[in-house]
């Protein structure tokens, strides 16, 4: 199957289907519905402590989000022998210097029982087989810079960074007052 056909309905790719290097065994990667909220956000909240940073994710509102017919975000989901393993959250971008779409990664993360084990690297190739079969031009994400462990990861799969861009956020008080204007 073919993965933008997969975008229609929830798609499984099993380690028998596509072997990934040291994948373990009974890995299932798939998308995500409205009906695995309690799942995501309860790997949100592991992924927020993980982080040093809070949650305002709840089951409700990762239905809320996955329910709608405009929603902007799609998400994998691993399994392993059934448990779930990790996520990936993304969207896509679109950038007018190269004029192609990509996709951003928000976030991914494998809970510390399933970590070393190839999952993060099985996410990770699942994500670039969806940019490459929507003729997306990049995957692009940010790491926090203490989180070298994640660091290393990604340059290990190619992945190089950008130190011609930083990262600027516009949030509460700041947002509103500029809206108001």
């Amino acid at each position: 199957m073919l993965l933008h056909q997969a975008l229609l309905t929830p798609s499984v790719m099993s380690v028998h289907s596509n072997p990934v290097k040291n994948e373990p065994a009974g890995l299932e990667l798939r998308f995500a519905t409205p009906a695995d909220a309690e799942v995501i956000s309860a790997m949100v909240g592991d992924f927020a402590a993980y982080e040093r940073l809070a949650s305002q994710s709840t089951p409700e509102t990762v239905h809320h989000e996955l329910s709608r017919p405009d929603r902007v975000i799609e998400v994998v989901l691993a399994f392993v022998d059934g448990r779930p393993a990790g996520f990936a959250v993304f969207f896509p971008t679109y950038s007018t210097f190269v004029a192609r779409r990509g996709l951003y990664l928000e976030d991914i993360f494998v809970r510390d029982e399933f970590r070393s084990r190839g999952v993060a690297t099985a996410l990770m190739r699942f994500i670039a087989r969806v940019a490459v079969e929507r003729d997306y031009g990049r995957v692009e994400f940010t790491v926090l810079l203490w989180n070298t462990v994640a660091i290393e990861f990604f340059e290990v799969l190619g992945a190089t960074p950008n130190s011609a861009w930083t990262t600027y956020r516009l949030t509460g008080e700041w947002l509103h007052k500029l809206a108001a204007v």
